[in-house]
């Protein structure tokens, strides 16, 4: 009797550029797939709700493909390690495969896993597949993790190029009888009381080939305009790959060398290699949606939450045109223009002083590309509490912002037209007491020293 195969999905929901499945497929046995929905493992954060909408329909269109292709996708709820071994006891598998994952308690999942299903006799691999280069992988002169950008991406681009991604499979050959599975509606991962999905139906369409086809739309359209559009919020110009890149729908490798050449590629790879920073940090600080990765930053004094500010902020009803343009694209949509971003994260922190965790939260919630690595290392770049924060006292204008990259108002009059006029804070004066929070923390770094 043959002896199957199991490749365990995880963010890595493609067919093409996919190691695991490769390796799954080169073995020449029966192929069971399988997506483990892990929500109570130790240490697994929860997915926010535009991400479980993501994930719905992101299954739901992986698991077609491979139907068509001859197998099937099996669906189970639980505690990874537990689930996987009765996976592997319902089908009979005696090779396991898996892509990497970078997060703490995913590492920790996955060690423990591959250790005892090696000690059970079992064919276990893993292999790279959602990061261009391993977090072992760079270090500086003296081998320790790099914590500035600019020389950690000369690093990158010294070393040999990423590999070249790998064919889809043109088949699969599943087994038999295929091993029971959850109905993906009864996860109940889409909203339904109420329904707030509409703007991410209107907006986006998960999957695989439309990742791909989105891929090749930006390099067609917008790739050569990038570096001088990008900053613009109603241009147009971003590639709107992160979610597809966060679900690991098209693989950093495909996105590497299908752009590599294009005129005008530098500064969008670069947006990669900002990708590939915030993972390698989070890889060396697992904590890092929870604790100042610059500890001085304990002593920042934050004052007690103003409920109403943070609920303003979150329903964009700050008065602020811009910030509230991206508050209210983003409830929409699940997404919200990178530049629009560093603004909105600014303004709840400097101008209403409110702990970036709290914003790092809300984010995680709403946007259809929140990964463990990008959303909390962006929130404490904003913060200063970050990698490569400095200047860390950085206070971005909303106003002047919106004067320099939207001085025809048009993402703004997409967005807020009906947003409140008056200002909930003079922008004057919380600058100024952000700017007296922020020698409490020199002080503190002074008398640690």
């Amino acid at each position: 009797m043959a002896s199957p195969s199991l490749v365990w999905l995880r963010d890595d929901l493609r067919l093409a550029d996919n190691p695991a499945l490769r390796a799954a497929i080169d073995r020449d046995e029966p192929v069971v797939v399988l997506y483990v929905l892990d929500e109570e493992s130790p240490g697994i954060r929860p997915l926010g709700g535009a991400a479980r909408w993501w994930l719905h329909h992101s299954l739901a269109s992986l698991s077609e493909r491979v139907r068509d292709l001859g197998a099937t996708v099996t669906l189970r709820r639980g505690p990874a390690e537990r689930v996987v071994r009765e996976a592997v006891a319902d089908t009979g598998a005696t090779a396991v495969f898996w892509n990497r994952r970078y997060g703490g308690a995913e590492r920790e999942i996955d060690a423990a896993l591959k250790a005892s299903l090696r000690a059970d006799g079992l064919e276990v691999t893993s292999f790279q597949a959602s990061l261009l280069h391993e977090p072992w992988t760079v270090t500086t002169g003296s081998g320790t993790h790099f914590s500035v950008f600019t020389p950690f991406w000369r690093a990158c681009l010294a070393l040999p190029a990423p590999r070249s991604p790998l064919p889809a499979p043109r088949s699969l050959d599943g087994v038999d009888r295929p091993p029971a599975s959850d109905d993906l509606d009864d996860w109940d991962l889409l909203p339904t009381r109420p329904d707030w999905a509409g703007g991410l139906r209107e907006t986006w369409e998960p999957g695989e080939p439309a990742a791909r086809a989105r891929l090749h739309s930006f390099l067609h359209d917008d790739i050569g305009t990038y570096d001088r559009a990008r900053d613009e919020p109603s241009a147009g110009a971003t590639s709107l790959l992160s979610p597809r890149l966060r679900w690991g729908e098209i693989s950093p490798f495909t996105v590497w060398h299908e752009a590599v050449d294009a005129d005008g590629a530098a500064g969008f790879l670069s947006e990669l290699g900002w990708r590939e920073f915030a993972w390698h940090t989070a890889f060396h600080s697992p904590d890092l949606a929870t604790v100042n990765l610059r500890r001085q930053f304990d002593a920042f004094p934050w004052p007690r939450l103003k409920p109403s500010h943070l609920e303003a902020w979150q329903r964009g009803d700050t008065g602020i045109p811009l910030v509230d343009a991206g508050m209210r694209e983003l409830w929409h949509t699940g997404f919200m223009h990178n530049r629009v971003r560093m603004v909105t994260a600014s303004f709840l922190i400097k101008n209403l002083l409110i702990d970036w965790r709290r914003g790092e939260e809300w984010f995680w919630d709403t946007l259809v590309d929140a990964d463990g690595a990008s959303n909390p290392f962006n929130w404490q770049w904003v913060a200063g509490s970050g990698a490569d924060a400095a200047p860390y006292f950085r206070v971005f204008n909303p106003e002047l912002q919106a004067t320099k990259f939207d001085p025809q108002r048009l993402y703004i009059s997409q967005w807020a037209s009906d947003a409140p006029n008056e200002p909930m804070v003079d922008l004057r004066e919380t600058r100024k007491q952000a700017l007296a929070a922020y020698e409490v923390v020199k002080g503190s770094a002074r008398a640690a020293d």
